[in-house]
């Protein structure tokens, strides 16, 4: 049995800005339920405060059933934290707690094997059988099976970040659905997986009997696994009974609704104001219009009192302008290259002004390539070159780029070499002027990327180089980086697996399960 209720659900940051102040919904047993909005509304903080009751917020948060929680970015890159470290973190809170305690205890023991320690090993060994970790791991053992080829043990103690984003996303939700936690919720769980995994993921939900709460911006995905959708908009939230399918239908009507309530509404209190300034009229030749002038004071204060309207959305428009710049015909030329244990050598030309798409299945070693050209060191064999005048705009698909660590979109833009003035203006187009003051990591996974390619376009490029950049955008941001890349003049490589985005591509780059890399006009996943 798995339940989510949420009554009259507000959340303000410490310095006072309201992100949501009256959300009511429901999550029936065994449903799964889409949670929607623009980036930055709050849908992450939201299902935050759902997993952890301790969270500042108020109004009611209520779950029947043991819950799992996997976070939008499920790691820092440049953590050494293991594989098993992030499966013990996404564990029910008790075994969670055992869990690192149970780590905790192991390092104790290896730095200095004393008594005392010794003695907290053996509580935290027995702690974690009681609670049903070892229970756990044997479903571990079986999700790196099916996601790798190889066990538990042979993984456990690998350090995350060595996997692919897509590999490591695989066996943490093939861990997660293998639980006994009868409520999930997954904050974007299809970003990172190629289109397979993706087709895998639909499959499992639906099949799923578990209780699911899950954000995502990928309509496909939305279409074939939800079956209610509750958007978060206007400070508070509103339910679509059915899947996403017929979910933008209903919007446009709910909208025009609210279009027309707000518009019945100013009629009428603009007729009692009306009403109430003739009465007070009247009033300064005739004491006989006093009572009416009282009474007509007491409509309009009942109407203002007792006529609630829902605020209306407010329409998302983000404008993304990268520019570009002529460069040689040739851009980039690739000669024998390979990457150890990946890929064979393989050879490439891309000529300037085209768009090319990287695409291939999980761990092919799309991201080592796009690494490789943004300048960062990646073990390979074989050369490249960029052609005259090419200058790389980089988007990583982490979001661990050094120079945003820490740092608030204003203070980033600042030190682009924006005055104040310019670098609000700036950021009011990517809708992250809200945000001007919020450290990089405290930012949504979607205003995260946004401010990514914000810095692209402040920085100027001739050849963009983006790994999964659609992947935490909503709907409207996605869209408008599409039109971007559309008028942008230069050379675009792409790793995407956004089947929406890649049509919008002339070639593709397949990375191959066999290290084959090969050229092909039309998008395939073999």
């Amino acid at each position: 049995m798995g339940f989510i209720e949420l009554v009259e659900v507000g959340y303000a940051f410490p310095g006072g800005r309201t992100l949501f102040d009256r959300v009511s919904f429901k999550v029936p047993d065994g449903t799964r339920v889409a949670l929607v909005g623009a980036n930055g509304v709050g849908k992450t903080t939201l299902l935050r405060l759902i997993a952890d009751a301790d969270e500042g917020h108020k109004g009611l948060v209520r779950v029947i059933g043991r819950l799992a929680r996997m976070p939008q970015l499920i790691h820092d890159p440049r953590s050494p934290a293991t594989l098993r470290e992030l499966l013990i973190a996404q564990a029910p809170v008790a075994l969670a707690r055992a869990g690192a305690t149970l780590v905790a205890a192991e390092r104790v023991m290896q730095a200095s094997a004393t008594q005392a320690a010794g003695i907290a090993y053996a509580d935290a060994v027995h702690q974690w059988g009681e609670l049903g970790g070892y229970d756990l791991e044997v479903g571990w053992n079986a999700a790196c099976m099916e996601a790798t080829g190889e066990s538990f043990d042979a993984l456990g103690a690998r350090v995350a970040n060595t996997f692919s984003g897509g590999e490591l996303k695989r066996i943490l939700l093939e861990a997660l659905f293998r639980s006994n936690a009868e409520v999930l919720l997954l904050d974007e769980p299809d970003n990172f997986l190629d289109v397979l995994g993706k087709e895998w993921l639909e499959a499992t939900m639906s099949a799923s009997r578990k209780t699911i709460l899950y954000i995502s911006h990928d309509r496909e995905f939305l279409g074939n696994t939800s079956t209610q959708i509750v958007t978060l908009e206007a400070h508070g939230t509103w339910t679509h009974p059915a899947s996403f399918a017929t979910y933008e239908e209903a919007r446009r009507a709910r909208i025009a609704g609210l279009e027309e309530d707000h518009r019945r509404f100013q009629e009428q209190r603009t007729a009692l104001i009306a009403t109430l300034k003739e009465y007070r009229r009247r009033a300064q030749s005739s004491d006989v219009w006093g009572p009416k002038v009282r009474a007509a004071e007491s409509r309009l204060r009942l109407f203002d009192e007792k006529t609630e309207l829902v605020e209306r959305p407010r329409e998302q428009k983000v404008t993304i302008r990268l520019g570009g710049g002529r460069t040689g015909t040739i851009a980039l030329r690739v000669k024998q290259l390979a990457f150890p244990e990946l890929t064979k050598p393989f050879s490439a030309e891309v000529l300037f002004g085209q768009r090319v798409g990287v695409i291939g299945k999980n761990g092919t070693g799309k991201s080592h390539f796009v690494r490789l050209l943004a300048g960062h060191p990646v073990d390979h064999t074989g050369d490249w070159m960029l052609g005259a005048r090419v200058n790389v705009g980089y988007f990583s698909q982490l979001h661990d780029s050094p120079h945003l660590a820490r740092a608030a979109p204003l203070a980033v833009l600042t030190r682009e070499g924006l005055d104040r003035t310019a670098a609000m203006g700036t950021l009011r187009r990517y809708e992250l002027d809200g945000a001007a003051d919020v450290p990089f990591e405290k930012l949504s996974g979607g205003q995260q990327a946004r401010l990514q390619i914000l810095v692209l376009e402040v920085r100027g490029s001739t050849m963009l180089v983006l790994d999964e950049p659609t992947d935490n955008l909503d709907v409207a941001s996605a869209d408008a980086l599409e039109y971007a890349l559309w008028q942008y003049e230069g050379t675009i490589l792409a790793v995407t697996h956004d089947r929406w985005l890649l049509k919008s591509f002339q070639r593709f780059l397949v990375f191959g399960s066999d290290g084959q890399v090969k050229e092909s006009d039309d998008p395939t996943w073999v």
